[in-house]
């Protein structure tokens, strides 16, 4: 029993602990003067995307491959299809040119270079596909321009202000308290929902990797969820599909790449039907777009967003 409760603190402290990491570093990079634009790409962006994080690398230190493949993938399509879908409904979300012609692109990219990866050893006699260490330096080098990318677009656009990320400077000391209390609230998190999600598996009968695509997947994306549910809510909605996009492109760069790098990751080659949803998810992205006006989406296609989530989880079950 006890093992399910610190299974829910888990996320509550894996969303807080968030929260708090990316209040105390915003804080300090605006305190010196950093760009919002950097602030807003960088810091807040690979802040939703630490859940995800700290529940890969104790799935690949403790040997759960399976958990650590679904959590990425899983979490890649509650992104694009849950929450734009139950965002989109709150308030219809417009997307920028920059997010059209080069991030989501870009994520489609990522997901092609891992499926590639992954299946690279496909025809080879031993027939094993896994993520090598290799493969994780390779995703890492992909990120590295990435972030070239909005370095780029933060030096040409000194000007604009990302709206969403205003905050008070506090004083530094307690900005690095902050900033410690959100690394411990995420380890301890990320560690119980780790080991809550491999004994539920065990106990129910599912496998690690439907755990990792549903429950521990919606549960890690949560802070993207509550980011872009108070972005429309507020009305202040112009970075909510970009901070999606390029956290899934975090996901599947950086944090798949660490996750490699620490502990070469089997891969299951059912998983490509989850990689085949993920290209699906982003090419629909931008098929809805003509829906909207003004290059948004909009209530309908939120609700056909949310309708495919719910087809793919029905398919998930059955796969068991």
């Amino acid at each position: 029993m006890l093992i399910y409760v610190l299974f829910v603190i888990g996320f509550v402290l894996l969303i807080k602990g968030a929260d708090t990491l990316v209040t105390g570093a915003t804080s300090i990079a605006k305190k010196y003067q950093v760009p919002d634009m950097v602030v807003g790409l960088t810091i807040v962006s690979i802040g939703t995307s630490l859940p995800e994080l700290i529940v890969n690398i104790l799935s690949s230190i403790e040997g759960q491959p399976d958990l650590a493949i679904g959590n990425i993938f899983g979490s890649n399509v509650a992104n694009l299809l849950l929450i734009l879908g139950v965002t989109a409904i709150i308030c219809p979300l417009p997307i920028k040119r920059n997010t059209i012609l080069t991030e989501i692109p870009f994520s489609l990219i990522a997901t092609l270079l891992v499926g590639f990866l992954a299946n690279a050893k496909l025809f080879d006699d031993h027939m094993q596909l896994y993520i090598s260490r290799s493969d994780g330096y390779i995703l890492i080098f992909f990120f590295i321009l990435f972030m070239a990318y909005i370095y780029n677009i933060a030096k040409t656009n000194k000007d604009e202000v990302l709206t969403e990320q205003k905050s008070s400077v506090m004083p530094l000391s307690k900005a690095l308290i902050y900033i410690l209390l959100g690394i411990g609230g995420l380890f301890l998190g990320g560690k119980w929902v780790v080991d809550g999600a491999v004994s539920i598996a065990k106990i129910a009968g599912f496998s690690e990797s439907f755990i990792g695509l549903t429950v521990v997947a919606v549960g890690t994306s949560l802070p993207e969820l509550v980011t872009s549910a108070t972005a429309a809510y507020r009305r202040s909605i112009d970075i909510a599909v970009g901070n999606v996009v390029g956290s899934n492109i975090f996901n599947l760069l950086l944090i798949l790449g660490i996750s490699a790098i620490i502990h070469p990751l089997p891969f299951n080659v059912l998983s490509n039907y989850d990689i085949v949803m993920m290209i699906f998810a982003s090419t629909l992205l931008i098929l809805t777009m003509p829906l909207g006006k003004r290059n948004a989406i909009g209530r309908i296609s939120g609700t056909i967003f949310l309708l495919i989530y719910a087809g793919y989880i029905v398919f998930l079950i059955n796969r068991g």
